[in-house]
């Protein structure tokens, strides 16, 4: 069925070509937009202007002497009316056209008598004939497997899911623009990384050939950004593709964009009053209110978000405290959640597993998540107050993390003794230990000034659209067709 359309179609492209008609022409007129057509309806149509509009055609309707066509552009959408006693090409537009077809049509407006804007066509081009018939509105395109696969038509016949991006856009260049207004300088870092660092995660690995060396994908942005504090840069941002080849899920993909930024002489105190105000602005531009909905649960994002203490409130739900308590007892517990823990993980990666189980799915109203054991996050500054917890803070809300932040770690010794300890991990299984970076181990030992640091990612756009991270993504990955 669909191959006899697309031999109907090649027909009637064959048919535009023997009439010398350019049915893939490099140069089109346009005077003016669908919208700008509408808004300046009266004065156009009073003064009888010829004016040239371009698009799709979205519907054709077929009443003998009279053709009626449904165009859009990106701003909007108008009625073309072809008259077979105004066109002695009206019989060869109607042989030739098809809905999908891009055209264009000049011609004068006026009101139909039912009151609809239209466009009086004198003159009509098809400036790009479809070879493939669009889906009826969403007829095929039902599916997620569909849709993601063919996002292009999901954009065209889906106006939510194109204003979908188009937030998508609005929130990066919000945190963009209030990063520099802040007074932070915009850079850009290595993709390929000769070790990963900066997070626990499994790496991809590529190979370049004219260094006839393997590299990896960066799965942070984290050290690059360290290093040029020790330069001199003292506020500093990135907003860049990271890679991790791990599990999809709502929340995961293995490629995404984050934003990572490092500020010399502050804390992760200085860090949550920046956050909270800059989350604020980002979600009101972004969505135009502070009151979202997930999961069919109002979050209220205008208040001010209280802390909740990571230990305490691991302890409160599970008696345990993740300081004090031994690995073979926080294993015991995640076999009790049923959580089937692998042999080889260790203390941090068990009270993290724990915690993500059991208590990070009841915080549902913004909140900031502060001093996490110390295992858990090696890369952060321990507190001043209790060595056993390290000073980091997280934006909690819908039951997930939706950035990170810390007092940044930039003892060269502490670092390379939590380094050593996950290469031991890594050398007993673990996948996402992080490595021992010789290289960053030598900056911080030029000096690195006291700094915090900040990162999120696009899960939190996911999460103020209320869909799964793959879904607020224009092409996400996909296996390949057989």
């Amino acid at each position: 069925m669909l191959e006899d359309l697309i031999q109907d179609r090649l027909k009637k492209l064959a048919k535009l070509k023997e009439a010398k008609v350019d049915p893939y022409p490099a140069r089109v007129k346009r005077t003016h937009l669908v919208s700008e057509a509408r808004k300046n309806f009266s004065s156009l149509s009073r003064s009888k202007r010829k004016i040239f509009l371009v698009g799709r055609i979205f519907s054709l309707r077929d009443q003998g002497g009279v053709l009626f066509c449904d165009l859009k552009d990106e701003s909007g959408q108008i009625q073309l009316v072809l008259k077979k006693q105004e066109s002695k090409d009206f019989n060869f537009i109607k042989s030739t056209i098809d809905r999908g077809d891009y055209v264009s049509a000049s011609g004068s407006l006026f009101k139909t008598q039912k009151g609809e804007l239209s466009l009086s066509v004198q003159g009509f081009l098809i400036i790009t004939k479809a070879l493939r018939p669009l889906p009826s509105d969403h007829f095929g395109l039902e599916e997620t497997e569909t849709r993601l696969r063919q996002r292009y038509l999901d954009i065209l016949l889906n106006p939510e899911v194109k204003e979908t991006f188009r937030q998508k856009s609005i929130f990066w260049q919000t945190f963009r623009e209030e990063m520099i207004q802040a007074g932070f300088l915009e850079v850009e870092t290595p993709v390929f990384e000769s070790i990963p660092g900066g997070a626990d995660a499994k790496p991809f690995v590529t190979r370049h050939d004219a260094l006839d060396t393997d590299f990896y994908l960066r799965i942070s942005l984290e050290l690059p950004l360290k290093k040029l504090l020790v330069g001199g840069f003292e506020k500093v941002f990135e907003i860049g593709r990271i890679f991790r080849n791990e599990g999809i899920d709502r929340e995961h993909l293995q490629d995404y964009t984050q934003l990572e930024f490092y500020w010399a002489y502050s804390d992760y105190t200085e860090l949550m009053k920046f956050i909270e105000k800059l989350y604020k602005t980002v979600i009101k531009k972004t969505t135009g209110t502070l009151t979202t909905t997930y999961q069919g649960q109002k979050i209220n994002w205008g208040k001010k978000w209280v802390k909740v203490d990571y230990v305490k409130e691991f302890e409160r739900v599970n008696k345990i405290n993740p300081t004090q308590a031994s690995r073979e007892e926080l294993f015991k517990k995640a076999r009790v959640l049923g959580l089937k823990p692998e042999k080889n993980l260790g203390q941090g990666r068990l009270v993290d597993l724990i915690f993500k189980k059991t208590v990070r799915p009841k915080l549902i109203q913004p909140c900031f998540l502060v001093n996490p054991p110390v295992e858990v996050v090696p890369l952060a500054k321990r507190s001043d107050q209790n060595p056993d917890v390290v000073e980091r803070m997280q934006p909690v809300a819908c039951g997930t993390e939706l950035g990170t932040g810390y007092s940044e770690l930039n003892d060269p010794v502490d670092q390379r003794k939590r380094f050593e300890e996950q290469m031991r991990l890594r050398a007993a299984g673990d996948k996402e230990a992080q490595v021992l970076d010789e290289d960053f181990l030598e900056a911080l030992e030029y000096g690195m000034p006291p700094a915090s640091g900040f990162g999120v990612s696009e899960r939190l756009f996911a999460v103020l659209m209320d869909k799964p991270v793959r879904e607020t993504v224009i092409f996400p990955l996909m296996r390949p067709k057989e």
